[in-house]
This record gives C-alpha cells, structure tokens and sequence, in this order.
C-alpha cells in the first residue's frame, strides 16, 4: 500500500510555544504533521464556526446531525457488525485496502519459530493474540465477570515515577515516569510454554448505594485491583497500576483530522471564563516526528496518531516487533531473562514481525472504521434528552461537532461535520475516578474526554453495557454517577433533577 504523504513542522519547545505564540498559533508548531493539510479559507471559517455553534433550540434536530461523520457515516446494521463496516465514502480501491487490514487487525498471531512465517512472532508475553481479541468486533471490551472469565480486553498499565531529569525537555508540565525494572510498563497475563506470565489479574467490588430524585437509587461498585501471582517478583515499591480496558474503533480517521487548533482553542486550564472546567491538552513526544505533539489517542491522550497507538497496542499487547517499537521481545524486561533469549519472528527477511506494509494496512483500517448514523434523533424525549445535555453542562467538555481539516490524500476524513461528542483535552475527574499515575502531562486523576458517538449500541456490538476506562460502570447512569471533579456540578445536577429529565438524558446518550 503507498505511503501516504507526510508534511513536517519546524519543532519548537511547547513551553516556549504558548509564551511566544499563543495557544492557537502553537498548534501550527505542534502541528498536524502526518496529515496533508489545505488551509482553510475565511469563508470556510465562517461556515464551520455556524455549523459548530450550540444549539438554540431544541424543538426539531440541528441539521446534518443524524451523520455522526459526516459522508463517512455508515448505516446502522441490526448485528454486531455495526462497528466494523468501512468508511460511508470509502472508494472501491481503498475499500480492498480496508478489508486486508481488517485481516490483519483478526490475525491470530503464533510463537516463533513457525512454518507460517507471516505470522510468527507472538509474545513471549502478551495480553492477546491479535488486535481482534481485545477490540472484540471493534467494540469495547469488557472487565472479567467471574472466576471463569478472562480479562483479555483489559490489563493493568505500570510505571514508576521518575525523576525531573528523566522529564521531555521543552514540554510544560511533563510528569517524568520510567517502566518498572521487573515488569516494564504494561502486565501481560498470558506466555509462551517455558515462560511465566507477569501476573492475574484480581477484582475486588464494593457496591456503594447512590439516592437519586423522585425516590429512585442507583448502586455504583468500587473496584479494587491487585496484581496476583507475579511472575518475576514483587512488583517497585513505589509502582503505580492502571487499569484500562479496549475502547471501540470507530471512528479514528476523523478524530486525528481534527485541527489541532480547533482542540486547543477549548482549552481553559486556568478556569478563565469560571464555568468549572478545565480541560488542556495532552502534550506527548513523537519519536516518530522527533517533536512534540498533540496527544489525542488512548484513555489520557498519551498517543499523538493512528500509527503511534497501533504500533504500540502490537508490541505491549501482542508482542510483536514493528517499524515504531522495534524490540523483537514485546514488553520483556531485561531483568526477564528467558523471555529476551526466545526465538522471535525478526529472524527472516520481514525485518520486523509486522512490517512496514503490514502496520500501514492495519492503521488505515482502524482510520476507516466507520462511525453509525445517529438514531432517533426528532424523538421528543430524545430531543429533550438533547436539551437536559446542554444546559446540565455535559457538552463543556463532550463537545459535539467539529469539521475536519481539509486534506488532499484522504478524501474519508476530509472536511467532514462530525459529531464525536468530545474535545479531546484532559480534564480532572475527580478522586472517585483517579488512577493516581500520570502519563506524560496528564495527572493521576485526569482522563481524556472520550468520544460518546456509537455509545448507544455497545450493547448490541459488544453484549455488554460497562463503560468508563475500566468498566466499572454497568449502565450509563453509573457511568454518570461516577463523574467528580470538573464534572462534579453536571454528576450533581443529574442526580437532583426530575426523574423524566433523568429518562430523557439517558435516552438521548443512547441514541449518540
């Protein structure tokens, strides 16, 4: 498959960045520099920032909003495929490129050394043996319900805190972490014959009982995670756990073409205009681009684009070597000294377990998975849903549209009115919620505003309904209800609202 064409910015340090530039002349430095980009025109400003505006009234649906991705809104399909169709405007061509990457996002990975060469080179240590395992039909995974469920679309994250040496020089505000010395920086509960596994993953819930208006109650469960029966030790004394489970696909393409101007300009970490809310983005360093950049994949946007997130998902998750995370050993340690010395899948003329060709296929594949077209959206009780949304102010942080950059070589993602329900910056919810580990600026207690399109039918895609980063919640109403800090006042309003409200906002959320 030919490359697409990348266009690189000059890099200049982020804190240097805000003094010099300002915040929206930053993003040009920290720049979109996989993407093509055609500037806007002023009339284009003018048309996005019309069809962008808050609502005004809540009476009919604002226009063009049953396209969740614009032309590349897909059509809701009554299985479990509806996360797993291609881009709406995808053209025939790429359409085949799509569907070899869909292979390869399903191939089940085997340990090296094998006849079937293509796909040799699993673990030693892994969490699955393919893409597919973990995003189970593009959707969401899922927490282990019960002794004999695994947690193979969830696992803990690791680090340790480092020191201001170890920081990225030229990024404000970067927490320094290292891996641990024994574990690295993810656990992985699965191993080839002769190599033990990092560790169990073990749950422990407490159910918290929540009065709601009008009489009704809710029951959150608090969880509580231990890494049991560790294979290498004890884990750093100061180690700090984060457990994260596999959010659905859809959808990627259109979220990296969104402007990084348009994503900083909602930025407000000092609370300026008093509303409450805080968000600012996530700076992270590409070794891919050697600069900073705008993070915007992952559950504390620690990933700045589609490849970063894939190449790494293959090394820590699966084990395999790729052109970005080139160690032919996946995740092991060198305190792991038999998972370092087994046989590994570098050793033909691949160079890498999945080579170049091979991850640029998978990565356009998850560019294009496309996003269902909203439901019900002139429903009564969904249009008021729409309203309790808006004035509760949960669309402070789950912004609802922004218009994609222009772009000359990727016509799916191109200049596209989306509705992802986020803006993409890190915001503090509160201890409730708190991982307690930071990750490049995000604190312990901040998460990503994750995009809400598609959410109404993770039921129907994935057989479940638990949400948030570990899955904790059981509904959305839980998933509410576990909302602190910034969102303390909209978790609030939801409780003591009228009961119909209540019906009516959950009502609209399913029917994103």
């Amino acid at each position: 498959m030919p490359h697409r064409h990348l266009r690189l910015f000059s890099s200049v340090p982020f804190s240097l960045c805000g003094v010099l530039l300002g915040t929206a002349l930053c993003a040009d430095v920290l720049g979109d520099p996989h993407l093509n980009v055609i500037p806007r025109t002023a009339e284009e400003a003018a048309r996005i920032a019309k069809v962008t505006a808050p609502p005004t009234r809540f009476d009919a649906p604002q226009k063009f909003e049953e396209k969740s991705a614009g032309a590349a809104t897909v059509r809701v399909t009554p299985d479990a495929n509806a996360f797993s169709l291609p881009s709406g405007n995808i053209t025939f061509e790429d359409e085949l490129n799509f569907k070899v990457g869909n292979g390869l996002f399903k191939k089940i990975w085997v340990s090296s050394p094998s006849s079937t060469l293509a796909s040799d080179g699993l673990g030693p240590l892994y969490n699955a043996r393919s893409c597919q395992r973990c995003h189970i039909k593009d959707g969401r995974g899922h927490p282990p319900e019960g002794p004999d469920d695994g947690a193979v679309s969830m696992f803990l994250r690791v680090s340790i805190p480092g020191t201001p040496e170890d920081a990225v020089k030229g990024i404000e505000g970067y927490i320094a972490t290292l891996p641990d010395p024994n574990y690295g920086t993810q656990l992985q509960d699965f191993s080839l014959p002769g190599i033990p596994a990092e560790y169990r993953l073990q749950i422990d819930y407490e159910e918290i009982e929540v009065a709601l208006s009008g009489g009704e109650t809710a029951s959150l469960r608090k969880p509580t995670y231990t890494a049991a029966d560790l294979g290498y030790g004890p884990l750093h004394p100061d180690a700090m756990l984060s457990p994260r489970v596999a959010p659905h696909m859809i959808g990627l393409g259109l979220l990296e073409a969104i402007p990084a101007a348009d994503i900083l300009a909602l930025s407000d970490p000092n609370n300026t205009d008093g509303d409450g809310i805080s968000g600012r983005p996530n700076i992270v360093w590409s070794d891919e681009f050697d600069q900073p950049m705008l993070g915007r994949f992952g559950l504390k946007a620690g990933a700045p684009t589609v490849r970063a997130q894939s190449a790494g998902a293959f090394a820590g998750d699966i084990g395999i070597s790729n052109p970005l995370n080139t160690g032919a050993w996946g995740e092991c340690t060198e305190a792991q000294v038999k998972c370092r010395e087994a046989p590994h899948g570098d050793q033909d003329d691949r160079g890498f377990e999945i080579d170049e060709e091979g991850l640029e296929l998978v990565v356009f594949y998850s560019q294009n998975l496309g996003v269902p077209a909203r439901r019900d959206v002139g429903d009564p009780q969904v249009l008021r849903g729409k309203e309790v949304f808006h004035s509760t102010g949960c669309a402070s942080c789950h912004q609802p549209a922004f218009v994609t950059h222009r772009l000359e070589d990727q016509p799916e993602q191109s200049f596209q009115l989306i509705w992802p329900y986020t803006d993409m910056l890190l915001h503090d919810m509160g201890p409730g919620l708190a991982d307690n580990r930071p990750e490049a600026r995000a604190t312990g207690s901040e998460w990503r505003t994750p995009p809400l399109w598609g959410i109404g039918l993770t039921e129907q895609v994935s057989g479940h309904t638990f949400f948030l980063h570990d899955g904790r919640a059981r509904s959305l109403l839980e998933a509410v209800l576990w909302h602190g800090g910034e969102a303390q006042a909209a978790r609030d309003a939801v409780v003591d609202m009228d009961p119909d409200d209540r019906a009516a906002l959950l009502r609209f959320l399913e029917s994103l």
